[in-house]
């Protein structure tokens, strides 16, 4: 695409994603056009699709940010298309889905709909579309896992850490996310990232927080039960560090989002020779930090690795579930404040390779934090969707 209408195309998706209730309504005339197509494809999709429009704005979003390097924006979109693979989503769909986006695009427009929109918006359905169909015809892996829940522990009322047995070793990375569904909630998948690396005996473990208003992980917190089945579709996600750019890391991590940078911290422990890594570990509570104890007692077999916590508020409130006191608690000292201006407060790390894990909300606010402090945004890395 020529720069002008790359640059037509963004500020036209800004607008749609601005406007009250564009996605939802965007998202909506996507899949009617979809169905419309082939009726049999809604029998691949859950019957509550209330995430779908956040997902697919979001996806959407990436890729157009990403299009000056277009190595990333594929990967990312091929590695969309494996994941869909696990509803049953074939590489003959994607013409379809491409067409459809398109058709939704002049429908939410209406005679607002120009011919350079559309023939800018057709480079990136097309795009979207071939990318994702070459995803899913050059992986032939299984779609998904068997596993067994083999322990379900609550450390904090809303905070459930679960273990489970595979079937069969899962080929994840750590750092990356994996696609679950709970037999609490059948057809409703959802991201999570394994908080240990993988093993060849298919031992995974995550970190769940229960969310108000969720539909799956309160059925993870409150009613996971060990024997429970569940299914893990194939990995997903970038996070990484990169032993030979000799640059040493920044990790920053909230609440349950430390899960994929615990997971690297674990496998880099097993090696001799690593990067130095500074890990920022926040939460809002002191409680917060529920496994800050064990990255400390990481670091302190692991020269290379410091581990700060930080917490916005001084003390845990009255009302705030107490967990039992550690043997370490009190051999390391918390910083307060906001964990983005408590990093920055240190200087720009301009010189690392830099990770952000968390919600949505604290990468996109801990990512202006950085920038502003003078980092590069292309040190900067973040998975768009989890």
């Amino acid at each position: 695409m020529d720069a002008r209408s790359l640059a037509l195309v963004r500020a036209d998706f800004r607008g749609v994603s601005e406007t009250p209730g564009g996605p939802e309504r965007l998202i909506s005339a996507f899949y009617g056009h979809l169905f419309a197509q082939n009726p049999a494809l809604r029998e691949l999709f859950p019957p509550a699709m209330d995430m779908m429009p956040k997902r697919l704005v979001t996806a959407l979003q990436y890729v157009l940010d990403n299009l000056e390097d277009f190595e990333r924006a594929q990967r990312f979109l091929e590695q969309l298309a494996r994941d869909h693979r696990k509803y049953g989503v074939e590489a003959d769909h994607y013409d379809m889905a491409g067409r459809a986006l398109l058709a939704a695009l002049r429908t939410f427009h209406g005679n607002r709909w120009t011919r350079e929109l559309h023939e800018g918006w057709s480079d990136i359905t097309i795009l979207v579309s071939a990318s994702m169909a070459i995803g899913a015809n050059e992986d032939k892996s299984q779609p998904f896992w068997g596993a067994t829940v083999v322990g379900h522990r609550r450390v904090l009322d809303d905070l459930a850490i679960v273990r489970l047995q595979a079937d069969g070793p899962i080929p994840f990375k750590a750092g990356q996310y994996v696609p679950i569904q709970v037999p609490q909630r059948p057809n409703m998948w959802r991201y999570l990232s394994p908080a240990i690396p993988a093993n060849p005996y298919g031992e995974i473990e995550f970190h769940v927080r229960r969310i108000s208003g969720g539909w799956v992980s309160p059925a993870i917190v409150n009613d996971t039960k060990v024997g429970d089945r569940w299914k893990i579709a194939g990995p997903l996600g970038g996070l990484h560090i990169d032993r030979e750019s000799g640059r040493d890391v920044l990790l920053i991590g909230s609440g349950t989002g430390i899960a994929p940078l615990r997971a690297q911290l674990i496998e880099m422990s097993q090696r001799g020779i690593n990067p130095r890594v500074h890990f920022f570990t926040g939460g809002r509570f002191p409680g917060d930090l529920y496994d800050v104890d064990n990255m400390w007692q990481l670091s302190q077999s692991n020269p290379w690795l410091t581990v700060v916590p930080v917490c916005e508020e001084r003390d845990d409130p009255w009302w705030y579930p107490q967990a039992p006191a550690s043997p370490s608690t009190g051999m390391y000292r918390r910083l307060v404040g906001n964990l983005g201006a408590v990093v920055t407060s240190f200087g720009a790390w301009s010189d690392r390779q830099i990770q952000i894990a968390g919600s949505p909300r604290m990468i996109a606010d801990t990512r202006r934090a950085l920038i502003r402090a003078g980092t590069p945004s292309e040190i900067i890395a973040a998975d768009p969707v989890g």
